[in-house]
Formats: structure tokens, sequence, C-alpha cells
């Protein structure tokens, strides 16, 4: 079975203004490292809806909603919190990005595909119930868990996070929701500047200075987040798939590299073969050196497609 691939055109004209790292040239750097490695024709192509005001209802306010949605077109660009930006085009974009993992869940706990990989933007893991933060509208990846439990009745559903920024705002989403765990890796001290003196049976925060090697980030998903996982048992993954501590991308000062991806990758899948029937979906996060980008996301897809 082909995993599905969910993307619009619609993520590429969100625009954060020149120069600026979150760029849609992302989304065709993966896009042109997939068809250099012929990934593209043995993936399921799928258009990512828009998310609905009741999905994102359930992890955002009502206000801060209509203030994302109204500024569809609008002109010119308007900070929206400290690292945000909106722009004409990016309520369009953000609501793609969070239908993505709308289609994304739904494909996958229909049987559809057991996997589903979203190359979308703008990311989300840094926002809030009601702020926008670090280029983050809409929190995708918990409107997608949310859709999981409350359209699904899914009780333990698990998000792992490997984006070099700690996804602060997924764990204030999820902070008093038992049925998500979340297991984290980021460097710290480094924005979002919280995470590290969480404490809480289902929220596993890893923080990790600045030069950690890839051997380091292997022995703290080794020894912290696979027995956390193996006890939680979860129905369902989520990745936060964030390529920003590659050792190429100057964003951040972690040291991974492509291989290091993979293996997490596989360690993730081990837990979906044993738990869930192998369902995961991953969703891009960060990720600003473009070359290394590409090939750290075939490097992942090539372990959830099950070639390496």
């Amino acid at each position: 079975m082909p995993i599905a691939y969910i993307n619009h055109p619609d993520c590429l004209l969100h625009d954060m203004g020149s120069g600026h790292p979150e760029r849609a040239a992302r989304i065709n750097a993966i896009a042109d490292q997939m068809n250099a490695s012929q990934l593209m024709d043995l993936v399921h192509y799928y258009d990512a809806p828009k998310a609905t005001r009741q999905q994102l209802a359930r992890v955002h306010d009502d206000q801060y909603i209509d203030e994302i949605i109204t500024y569809e077109g609008k002109e010119g660009y308007t900070y929206f919190g400290p690292d945000a930006v909106l722009s004409p085009h990016t309520p369009q974009a953000a609501l793609r990005a969070a239908g993505a993992l709308i289609h994304a869940t739904d494909l996958v706990l229909t049987n559809k595909h057991k996997v589903a990989f979203c190359n979308i933007r703008p990311p989300g893991h840094h926002a809030l119930r009601d702020q926008a933060m670090g280029f983050c509208f809409f929190n995708n990846i918990a409107v997608g868990v949310a859709h999981a439990i409350e359209e699904y009745g899914l009780n333990r559903v698990a998000i792992v996070d490997f984006d070099v920024h700690h996804g602060n705002g997924t764990e204030a989403i999820f902070t008093d929701e038992p049925r998500v765990m979340l297991c984290s890796t980021f460097q710290h001290p480094f924005y979002p500047g919280v995470g590290a003196d969480t404490v809480s049976d289902h929220i596993i925060n890893v923080p990790l200075p600045a030069g950690t090697t890839g051997e380091k980030f292997r022995e703290a998903v080794t020894t912290r987040w696979l027995p956390a996982l193996h006890k939680f048992a979860p129905q369902m993954i989520f990745i936060s798939a964030g390529f920003d501590a590659h050792q190429d991308d100057h964003m951040a000062m972690l040291n991974l590299c492509d291989n290091d991806y993979a293996w997490v990758t596989q360690e993730i899948l081990g837990i979906a073969d044993k738990y869930t029937e192998g369902r995961i979906v991953s969703t891009l996060e960060g990720g600003y050196e473009l070359q290394a980008l590409g090939r750290s996301v075939v490097a992942h897809l090539k372990v959830l497609m099950r070639m390496v």
C-alpha cells in the first residue's frame, strides 16, 4: 500500500516577506528531492482540504480563528505575534495546512493508507490556542490529533517531535490531556525557551545542549522516548517532523545528519508496528537549509515506505 502524500498549491502562496527562511521554496525542495529519488512515483497524492471552523475550534479559540481567516484578501503584511507575519494568502494556506492533517488522519484511520506525509506550510507546533508563534498560525498536528480523538474515539495518541525547537504550542494544548503523549527533543536553551522543566507522565521532553551529535540524540531517544512509548502503547502516532536540527541548518546548533532522521523514523516505525498496526501521520515542521531539508525528508520517507 503506497503512503499518502498530502499537499496543496495554496501552501506556496503564504509569504512571510523577502528573505524569510520559512518560504515556499521549502515545499519545492522536498518535492524536487522526492522526484530525483523517484519517490514521487510511489506515493498517492491528495490535495489538502481546508480545515473547518469546528475542526480548528477543538484546539483554538474562536476569536483567534476569526482574526486569521478574516485577513484573507487584505493587502500588505501585518505582524501577528512577535515572529509570525500575515499576508493576503496566509489564511488559505493555514487552513490547507491544518486540513492536510485532518485528511491524513481520515485516510489512515479508515485504512485507505497506513502512513501519510503532509508536505505543508505554514508549520504548526508553536501555535498556541490563542496566539501565533514561531512562523506558526494553526497548530496543524494538534488539529489532527484532536480529530483522531473526537471523531474516531482514540484514547492513546502519541506525538513525536524531533524539530530543533520545542513544540510549546502542542505541549500547551495537550498539557492536561492524558490521552495524548508528547515525546520531544529540542535544543535548550533556545527558542522558545520553555519545556526543559516540564514534569509530566505524558509529556516526555528531552532538552539537548548546542553541539549535540547524532549519537547523543539517539541515546536520548533510546533511553527517554522509547520506554515511555512502550508503556503508553499508542493507538496511533503523529510526527512533528522538523529537520532543522541538521548540522547543515544554521538556524540552530545541533548536529544531526540525514542518517539520524532515518534512524529515528525506524524507531518510531517499530513502535507503530507493535502497537498501532503501523498507523503514522507525519507532517513538516521546521527545516530551512533546502538541500539538507530535501535529503532528510527523503531519508524519513524511505523508512516510512519500508524501502530501507
